[in-house]
């Protein structure tokens, strides 16, 4: 059965954003691959300027939070909604429900709305009580007038099906195991192999920076810190003049391009993954691809999918632990191994998109009988 898609939620593909952006490049491309007639929407400000990229066709909607910030987004989804109306899409999946849940009223009427319902947004620290409270509105507004959620999470699949009665579907994200990256890739970051630990996040409180920075200073390791990630918010630029003394934490900025990430990852020493409020995490599974040792926020999130394969903190006290106990890990190559086997069993891209492709159709076939 081949179908016609719509995939909705981004900021465009190919990615040079984050996790959203990298799902619907990787799972387009997957099933246009396999048949199926793709498209993705893209903001006007994307630079990529065809029409199709790698099979999937490209439909650009002005998109004005460059403008006016977050409102924009509300703006950008309702115009690649209103849009969609007009494709005739056999479904359309809608990644995140943030700005979208409360354009049901304009969603496709001859199509099937799946939803990616993303980590719990409202509980977000960054966002104000009313913000919270809007949010969680989003998320009932989602459930009700979605087809189909899908969770990529179990914990988040746990938390849907308990609290709104739902059968949400679980299907994880996905990571590719690449061969050993050269370490050639590091060396405009001023570190050597295995010297160095490594953050990679968006600078926002509830990614525990705070905790992650504060323990890194009080261990005293003579090793480097590499915090990658945009400094240019509020928090962001909190936390570089919080610990511009200490020379040894090296704020580095954003950095897009994947093979240098998955070089950054290979070669530390130590990876922190900070992330206390999301589903799966894109950034862990690529940690664990790349063959991290990995330090994560103690959070069931984060151990769903990690089990014992790693050390876990709650506080900076705990991070400043880990750091030294990880200079004397028994564990530390069984841990890598089996977090990539894990990689290689359920998270592949592969399992991913057939995956998808099999709900959809399951789900299109219920409908038509």
């Amino acid at each position: 059965m081949s179908l016609k898609i719509g995939i909705i939620g981004c900021r465009g593909i190919p990615n040079n954003y984050g996790g959203f952006e990298q799902f619907a490049e990787y799972l387009s491309v997957g099933l246009a691959g396999n048949g199926h007639d793709v498209t993705v929407y893209n903001s006007h400000k994307h630079p990529f300027r065809e029409h199709i990229w790698q099979g999937v066709h490209i439909i650009k909607r002005y998109d004005p939070e460059y403008l006016i910030g977050t409102a924009g987004q509300f703006m950008y989804d309702f115009n690649c909604i209103i849009h969609a109306r007009t494709q005739k899409f056999d479904l359309i999946l809608i990644l995140g429900y943030t700005s979208s849940a409360v354009w049901y009223p304009f969603f496709p009427k001859d199509c099937l709305v799946f939803m990616n319902m993303d980590g719990l947004e409202w509980k977000r620290t960054k966002y104000s009580r009313l913000v919270q409270q809007f949010l969680l509105y989003a998320e009932k507004l989602a459930v009700k007038h979605a087809d189909q959620c899908i969770a990529d999470s179990i914990a988040i699949k746990e938390y849907l099906d308990t609290k709104y009665g739902i059968n949400a579907h679980f299907i994880s994200y996905g990571a590719e195991i690449h061969a050993a990256p050269d370490v050639s890739l590091i060396s405009s970051f001023g570190v050597m192999s295995q010297e160095y630990l490594l953050l990679i996040a968006r600078m926002e409180p509830e990614n525990n920076i705070e905790s992650i920075l504060e323990g890194f200073r009080i261990s005293g390791t003579p090793r480097i810190l590499l915090v990658i990630g945009n400094t240019q918010n509020k928090f962001g630029s909190k936390m570089v003049a919080k610990y511009a003394s200490v020379v040894n934490i090296h704020f580095v900025g954003s950095v897009y391009e994947m093979a240098t990430l998955n070089a950054l990852r290979y070669h530390c020493f130590l990876y922190f993954h900070g992330h206390s409020v999301g589903g799966t995490n894109p950034s862990l599974l690529e940690a664990m691809a790349s063959e991290a040792l990995i330090c994560a926020h103690h959070n069931q999130f984060n151990q769903s999918i990690l089990g014992t394969d790693a050390f876990y903190f709650k506080d900076h006290v705990q991070v400043s632990k880990v750091i030294h106990d990880a200079n004397d890990s028994k564990e530390r190559m069984s841990w890598i191994l089996n977090n990539k086997e894990k990689i290689k069993k359920n998270h592949s891209w592969e399992t991913i998109i057939s995956s998808y492709e099999n709900k959809f159709v399951e789900t299109l076939t219920k409908t038509a009988s």
